[in-house]
């Protein structure tokens, strides 16, 4: 991507997000629950967890979502052995500001964990995810072993038919599913759907039947509660894990949504410049019914901070 690309997709990114500050529902949508929250949230700043706060301020508060006592999962992406810079993995900042406020709304176990492609205590330790974690009062679990994982039958007429989550997943009452935005040779793009796969075991399957096929799928037994994807600095090639001439977008952006299908349709946009071909599993998670990927037929809100 040549210097005039690059700027043409950054100053394009708030016209691609924005919608205007508020863009009403086509007909027949509603809010998921009573009040008349925005379905998506697109922030953009330079402090990643002060860009945090102010999502969740627009969304009515993270307490809407996490109440006192429960059990609380963060599933970041932390599958790589690489340094924050790299963008590879989820923001450290980022982790430690969701943790904190679960701590402070009275949550009670707080776990994070990830099947990780690189050697799992070197990717945890590298990209900075565990110390963030740890430090801000989470549990920091392994996924490197079967025994972790528990096999159920994933509903409805599937191509996966069964698959193995991560016992933290399982148990959980509230999921906050935290990907970072990025280029993926496979999948085409890293984002709120394509995360679910280090919740798995066995990611062979998703494979053979199909990655825009069968990554939906993932979420059709548990959904996550809230999708917050981290767009600051997005890897636009050699993902998942980067290179050291991959090249980046300075996006300065954090999406929210308890929508997946919505968070992942705004996040292309932020890669479409790029040349990157939309994933086709946006399309079909929005099909089997997990979702909405029509943005004009949602209440966004874009703020900057």
């Amino acid at each position: 991507m040549d210097r005039r690309s690059f700027i043409k997709t950054l100053v394009g990114t708030a016209a691609i997000l924005g919608l205007g500050n508020a863009v009403g529902r086509g007909p027949g949508l509603t809010s998921a629950l009573a009040q008349d929250y925005p379905d998506l949230v697109a922030v953009r700043g330079q402090n990643v967890a002060v860009m945090f706060d102010r999502a969740m301020e627009a969304m009515g508060g993270l307490g809407r979502f996490v109440s006192k006592g429960q059990k609380v999962l963060i599933k970041p992406n932390m599958g790589w052995a690489v340094e924050p810079r790299r963008a590879a993995n989820t923001s450290p900042e980022l982790m430690a500001q969701i943790v904190k406020t679960c701590k402070d709304l009275g949550a009670g176990k707080i776990s994070v964990f990830d099947n990780t492609c690189d050697n799992w205590k070197s990717a945890y330790s590298t990209s900075g995810l565990e110390e963030a974690a740890t430090r801000a009062g989470a549990v920091v679990a392994p996924a490197n072993s079967e025994r972790y994982f528990q096999k159920v039958t994933i509903p409805g007429d599937t191509k996966l038919g069964e698959t193995s989550y991560h016992e933290l997943y399982l148990e959980a009452d509230v999921i906050i599913n935290v990907p970072v935005l990025k280029h993926h040779g496979g999948a085409k793009m890293t984002a709120a759907l394509k995360n679910m796969m280090g919740a798995i075991w066995d990611r062979s399957d998703l494979h053979w039947g199909g990655l825009d096929k069968c990554i939906p799928e993932l979420m059709l037994y548990k959904k996550p509660t809230l999708n917050i994807v981290e767009a600051q600095r997005v890897m636009l090639n050699g993902g998942p894990r980067g290179y050291g001439d991959s090249q980046y977008l300075a996006a300065n952006m954090l999406l929210a949504s308890t929508d997946p299908v919505a968070v992942d349709a705004a996040s292309y946009r932020l890669l479409a410049e790029s040349g990157i071909r939309e994933p086709g599993y946006i399309a079909q998670a929005a099909s089997i019914g997990l979702g909405q990927n029509d943005l004009n037929l949602l209440k966004v809100q874009r703020l900057t901070v």
